[in-house]
C-alpha cells in the first residue's frame, strides 16, 4: 500500500519541478540588485520603456525571482504594477505572478 503512494508523491514532485513550481535561487537582495538597470522603467509614472540591458537582466533573472520581488516587501521608488509589466514589455514569455 505504501509503495503506490510513494510513487504518486515522486511523480507529483517531478511534475511540480518541471512546471510553475520552479523557485528563485537568488536572495531577495541579489535579485533586486540584478534588476537595477530596470529602475527607471519601473519608477512610479515613468514613461521610459525598459532598456535592452534591463530586459536582458530580467530574462536572466527569470519569472520565479521577479515574482519574489513583486510579492515581497515594498521597495521604495518602485511601482509593482509597472514591474509586473516588464516581461510583456521585454518580450519575455513569463507566466503571470500569483499573489
Amino acid at each position: 500500500m505504501a509503495l503506490p503512494i510513494l510513487v504518486f508523491v515522486l511523480v507529483m514532485t517531478g511534475l511540480v519541478d518541471q512546471g510553475q513550481g520552479t523557485t528563485c535561487t537568488s536572495t531577495f537582495f541579489s535579485a533586486l540588485v540584478q534588476l537595477i538597470p530596470c529602475r527607471v522603467a519601473v519608477a512610479p509614472f515613468s514613461p521610459i520603456p525598459p532598456s535592452e540591458t534591463c530586459c536582458n537582466a530580467l530574462k536572466a533573472l527569470g519569472q520565479p525571482c521577479l515574482c519574489v520581488l513583486v510579492n515581497g516587501p515594498p521597495i521604495s521608488g518602485i511601482d509593482r504594477n509597472m514591474a509586473m509589466q516588464l516581461p510583456e514589455k521585454c518580450a519575455a514569455n513569463f507566466e503571470p505572478c500569483t499573489f
